[in-house]
């Protein structure tokens, strides 16, 4: 093996006959205002990939210096805390913090605990899935680039291009949402400004690319579980009797909400309107598949991630909705119709309750919330946007990456839909902004149904060419029939949503053209789910590969045998009891 150095990277030559030239790109010899995004040079071209992920097994390859060589251009500088803080906190924003208040007055407190637990569990089985994946295969793009190896590249163009145009379509939402959720002040700075501060600031964070969304999600995460662990304890108290005397809580409250204004706001249908709700508080869940990538050795640090998915449904969104339950009953008039925190049952709680400042903290949360989820359109936009291109399926543009890890053209690309949070200025806005949002309300559905479906295929074809369960890195609690359920409920959810688009709570108008518009507002993204496939087939003309032809080496990063990995789990089980049940529940 021949290694040149020079100042800006090194040049390894691959030993193995044909194979290419190899250049690794090191960023350490740059300097620290390259490398956090903040020189002119930063924008360069990146010259390489820094091959820079862990290979397990690599004693077992021939030609290690080409599996180094297949890696993402985007470098790994994910820390172990930020891809727990990602998995556990990343996606508690307004879905949770705003959008629980109009599930709670649609599906009441015992509609909302049904959905939430249902699509909670439903998801559990979509990161285990994942996480088995991603741990072995931590490519560029994540489950859209697997969707294409195991399914089909077409419904991979059109699942990718469907979840590139959701978080397009969030950003200017959260930057909106933002803006209103200040206005729980009455502050006389008009609403137009606070959008314009947002977008600001999450075009700050997004110049330091990787690192910059990395360390915001850290720390906003750690807000976000500080304020909603607080909240449950204060909730508790509260239910009990022991709030404020001159508040709601003075007395024992326990099931009265339940009781007297019932545990079921609309029936079925109702229940059937809050799965999408819950699915929206939980989309960017599966962020944690891109940043696969971006992690150094995935197979230490992805297991813990995935297995945080289950704490943070249990503890943070099961736990909140079922006290937020006790304490409001589902037609409070404040929650009809309200925007940003005057909808927030969480801030609606501490008021009625009298406990002042704490509601003001909430809302301060919230605000940082919704940055947040801002910033995460922008990393899951532009990394998708960046695999479509690297695949054939974007302009060639979109695949350029910088020396500061940042897919440049592609976060530009996302950035660019931020403006459009000025169109709810004005009254005529919401009627385009709703039109927008249908476009893709439900491609986070899509994503997960082919997260399942990639893991059956995958199992399908791991198994089909001769290899054994045994040798994967992480395995997926619930195994193939963990994913065969995500499918079917995720089936079910879109025909719920089919249903209540079509016979919405209050009943169908008599106006053919409100139906219509009700309809389309509701379920425009499968026809255009259905368009983006007819458009995928039609250029490239790909059908589904059978499991014995479908690739299994491409970014590979876990070679170990058999025997190794049962040597490994051999030594994992002759640890201390304690150690072992943290590494059952928090580890791997």
């Amino acid at each position: 093996m021949e290694h040149k150095k020079d100042e800006k990277f090194e040049v390894s030559s691959v030993s193995s006959g044909s194979a290419p030239r190899v250049e690794f790109y090191d960023p350490s010899k740059e300097s620290i205002w390259t490398r956090v995004g903040l020189s002119l040079e930063s924008f360069k071209r990146a010259p390489g990939t820094t091959g820079g992920q862990v290979i397990a097994g690599q004693e077992n390859l021939d030609d290690v210096e080409r599996v180094r060589a297949d890696n993402p251009m985007l470098q790994q500088k994910m820390k172990p805390r930020h891809l727990q803080m990602i998995a556990v906190g990343g996606s508690i924003g307004t879905g949770l913090f705003v959008g629980s208040g109009s599930a709670l007055h649609r599906g009441g407190p015992a509609g909302i605990i049904i959905a939430w637990i249902l699509m909670g569990f439903m998801l559990i089985n979509v990161t285990q899935a994942l996480g088995e994946m991603c741990i072995l295969y931590p490519v560029s793009g994540g489950f859209y680039t697997l969707a294409g190896r195991f399914l089909d590249p077409s419904f991979a163009f059109a699942m990718g291009w469907n979840y590139v145009f959701q978080w397009a379509v969030v950003l200017p939402l959260e930057i909106t949402v933002a803006g209103t959720t200040v206005q729980y002040w009455n502050t006389p700075v008009p609403i137009a400004a606070w959008i314009t501060i947002f977008y600001i600031l999450i075009i700050i964070f997004s110049v330091f690319g990787t690192l910059g969304f990395a360390e915001e999600e850290f720390w906003s995460s750690c807000l976000k579980l500080f304020v909603v662990v607080m909240f449950i304890f204060i909730a508790v108290v509260c239910i009990c009797g022991g709030g404020p005397k001159d508040g709601m809580y003075s007395s024992y409250v326990g099931g009265k909400m339940w009781s007297e204004a019932g545990a079921f706001a609309h029936g079925f249908q109702g229940v059937c309107s809050v799965f999408v709700t819950a699915a929206f508080s939980f989309a960017g869940t599966e962020l944690v598949g891109l940043a696969a990538s971006e992690t150094p050795n995935p197979r230490a640090t992805m297991p813990g991630a995935v297995k945080g998915t289950f704490w943070r449904i249990t503890v943070i969104y099961i736990t909140s909705l079922t006290v937020i339950g006790l304490l409001i009953p589902w037609n409070e008039p404040r929650l009809l119709g309200g925007g940003g925190a005057a909808a927030s049952p969480f801030v609606i709680a501490l008021d009625n309750a009298k406990i002042t400042g704490i509601n003001h903290f909430v809302n301060i949360t919230i605000c940082i919330s919704v940055l947040s989820i801002g910033l995460s359109c922008v990393y899951a936009g532009s990394r998708t946007l960046t695999a479509l291109a690297e695949t054939g399926y974007a302009p060639r543009i979109f695949a350029y990456v910088d020396k500061s890890s940042r897919p440049l053209w592609s976060v530009i690309a996302i950035l660019a839909w931020g403006p459009l949070a000025y169109v709810n200025v004005v009254a005529a806005g919401d009627v385009v902004f709703n039109w927008l949002l249908a476009l893709s309300g439900l491609s986070t559905l899509f994503t997960w149904m082919a997260i399942c479906l990639c893991h059956i295929r995958f199992r399908a074809a791991w198994k089909m060419q001769g290899h054994s369960v045994e040798e994967l890195p992480f395995r997926a609690l619930g195994g193939v029939y963990g994913s065969w359920f995500g499918v079917i409920l995720l089936a079910l959810v879109l025909v719920a949503q089919f249903y209540v688009a079509i016979w919405p709570i209050g009943g169908m108008s008599s106006d053919p053209k409100e139906v219509a518009e009700a309809f389309f507002s509701s379920y425009l993204a499968m026809p255009v789910m259905i368009m983006f496939y007819a458009i995928g087939y039609a250029w490239k003309r790909t059908t589904p590969r059978k499991a014995s032809e479908i690739d299994l080496d491409s970014g590979r990063k876990s070679w170990l045998t058999v025997e190794e990995m049962r040597e490994w789990r051999a030594e994992r089980r002759r640890a201390p009891l304690h150690i072992r049940i943290y590494r059952i529940l928090f580890s791997n």
